[in-house]
């Protein structure tokens, strides 16, 4: 009788199984919320959930989530708790907007202005004498440089070899820096000596004659392997230049190697422990994360081992990188520099810009980097650079915006800095205002899944190639990029064009957007993140949070230190301004510079241009 219920009760649930499958209609367009109605109101910036894993517990997450069971279950549930399945709640009415290219406008006086490299040159004149000493430390710079060689007190030969011995030195150090991870002496000291003889003829291609750089491996650089982070891509040496590395040989750069980064760019730490990599460590204390995917990037800047390197942003992977390690970083208007030469992950998304100490260098690299290519399409319309106003006196005239909602979304330490930051803008002539960026959350859903789906689809070959070669976080990345659908991505991209057309209606009452540059200040490296790397979702979405408006609209940002931590890590701000306009970014930094009382030297420093080695010896913040 028992066995009768209990065959009775089963074939009862599988009948209903099969006429819900079968005739209950499933949820379709029609029952969604208007999102004129629905996202316009939305104005709460809710946190990430997920463990964070690293380990043995990563070793299992990876392998589950990319197992039916995963594919079926787990990913999709991860999906729905950090609510990546918003945009299919919503009917959004904007026709899509696939790639953020905006027309430049007409601007009057574009004719009469200087160009920019004009500007740069009459400022960087040569000193009769150095300048005088800080009171505290000051990062050498494009000129400190410049001025050595012109005068001869230095010249690019000997720089070269001092900055040889301290890449052997840093990856001696315990533990190794990893910042550059491949270079090669003969090619450094080769590039060298002819600045040092155009020089000695008084004949210097540029500006940038002589500077040492590096780019990140996600670029093309002759004569290194383009392994974009991975241990399985660029098994033969390049031969063929990106478009940005041919212009900075052009301008006589000193190229001393490519740059560590966040495996394939999959996230914003800098965590990657595969055998060609490891983890690049923050010179601002060493027990903490770079950031990233741009990590290698930006510790050099800071480690003093070049006053400039060049990354790539489609996730704040240039601005965060910069954030944590207490220098300058500016992503350009999409478009702006050219990505030809670069490993195209994610089309839409994704901008060159470069990592510098000071904000001059950074419009002197992006004045030079800067102007159309006929390999990169999407810029070939761009206006010529433009430095304009970007000596004033004050920032009377300007109109700073600042949604204080979105703003206030970061730790205490770095909201207390930041109302000081923008207290000062005001004292200097800016009116700041508050404004209100709509639909945040959207923002960021959309951002997520742009640059997911298009990187799933560039490493489709690779996934199924390469999957066991891949770092554990990539396969976890690449899983939930698999959950993402066609409608996803369309509805992301009817928010991107949703998103762009509220930034034009909000630049025409401001000039630029402050924020943090980020939620957090770099966090730990643990030990059991070194041989498996880790997974930190919500750390991430903390680092990404003020990134992600940019790259989905295409807009400019410029990261800037402001201030440290109790921890004494790194705080930046990020001001964003509309397409083509990253002149007034440049402006408003320079004024802000006096407002950091002090900068401090980072724990690892190589003062390579007079070949001494700082290192402090003060114990690092414990990582508990």
């Amino acid at each position: 009788m028992e066995e009768m219920l209990v065959h009775s009760v089963v074939a009862v649930g599988i009948a209903l199984l099969f006429f819900y499958l079968g005739f209950v209609q499933r949820v379709t367009g029609r029952r969604r919320k208007e999102a004129q109605q629905h996202l316009v109101a939305e104005r709460h910036i809710r946190d990430m959930w997920s463990p964070r894993l690293s380990g043995f517990s990563l070793q299992m997450f990876a392998h589950l989530a990319n197992s039916a069971f995963g594919q079926f279950c787990l990913m999709p549930l991860l999906l729905r708790l950090n609510h990546f399945d918003l945009l299919r709640t919503l009917s959004i009415p904007e026709d899509p907007i696939f790639l953020p290219v905006v027309p430049p406008e007409e601007r009057k006086g574009d004719s009469e202005q200087k160009p920019p490299l004009k500007i740069l040159q009459e400022l960087m004149e040569p000193r009769d004498s150095p300048p005088p000493a800080p009171a505290g430390f000051r990062f050498n710079g494009i000129r400190d440089y410049a001025d050595s060689y012109r005068s001869g007190r230095l010249t690019p030969s000997q720089v070269a070899q001092n900055i040889i011995h301290a890449l052997e030195d840093s990856e001696k150090s315990n533990p190794p820096l990893r910042t550059i991870v491949q270079w090669n002496r003969d090619h450094i000291l080769r590039m060298a000596e002819a600045s040092t003889a155009r020089y000695r003829n008084k004949t210097p291609l540029s500006l940038l004659d002589g500077i040492p750089v590096c780019l990140k491996e996600e670029i093309k650089v002759v004569p290194y392997y383009h392994r974009a982070g991975t241990a399985y891509l660029g098994t033969e040496p390049e031969v063929e230049d990106a478009t940005v590395t041919r212009r900075l040989r052009e301008a006589g750069a000193v190229i001393i190697g490519v740059s560590n980064m966040h495996e394939l760019g999959t996230g914003t730490t800098g965590c990657n422990p595969n055998r060609f990599h490891g983890i690049a460590r923050n010179p601002c204390n060493p027990q903490h994360y770079t950031g990233g995917s741009s990590s290698g990037s930006a510790a050099a800047v800071a480690a003093g081992l070049c006053p400039l390197a060049l990354g790539t942003d489609g996730g704040g992977s240039v601005r965060i990188p910069a954030a944590f390690c207490g220098v300058v970083g500016l992503k350009g208007t999409f478009g702006r520099i050219s990505d030809h030469g670069s490993l195209p992950l994610s089309y839409s998304t994704v901008s060159l810009g470069p990592i510098t100490t000071c904000v001059l260098d950074a419009a002197m690299a992006y004045s030079l980097l800067a102007g159309p290519d006929p390999q990169y399409p999407y810029g070939l319309n761009q206006p010529a650079p433009s430095l304009d106003r970007i000596f004033s006196p004050d920032l009377k005239g300007l109109t700073l915006g600042v949604d204080w909602t979105f703003s206030k979304a970061c730790h205490a330490e770095i909201l207390e800095i930041y109302e000081k930051a923008v207290a000062y803008l005001r004292h200097l002539g800016a009116s700041v205002v508050d404004i209100s960026i709509p639909e945040l959350e959207a923002i960021s859903v959309a951002h997520v899944i742009c640059i997911m789906s298009e990187m799933r689809d560039c490493l489709h070959s690779d996934f199924n190639n390469h999957y066991h070669e891949m770092n554990l976080e990539t396969r976890t990345s690449l899983a939930l990029a698999s959950q993402f659908t066609a409608v996803d991505y369309i509805h992301a991209n009817r928010q991107r064009s949703r998103s762009m057309a509220w930034l034009k209606e909000i630049f025409s009452t401001v000039n630029c957007i402050l924020t943090p540059a980020t939620a957090c200040t770099a966090p730990c490296i643990h030990d059991s993140d070194l041989l498996h790397g880790c997974s930190d979702i919500p750390t991430v979405a903390q680092s990404i949070r003020y990134m992600q408006l940019g790259n989905l609209t295409g807009i400019p940002g410029l990261v800037v230190p402001i201030g440290y931590s109790s921890a004494g890590l790194p705080i930046g701000l990020q001001v964003m301004a509309k397409w083509w306009d990253e002149a007034v970014l440049f402006r408003v930094r320079l004024k802000l510079e006096p407002f950091q009382a002090g900068t401090r030297k980072p724990k690892i420093f190589y003062d390579v241009q007079t070949s001494a080695r700082d290192v402090k010896s003060s114990p690092s913040h414990s990582c508990a």
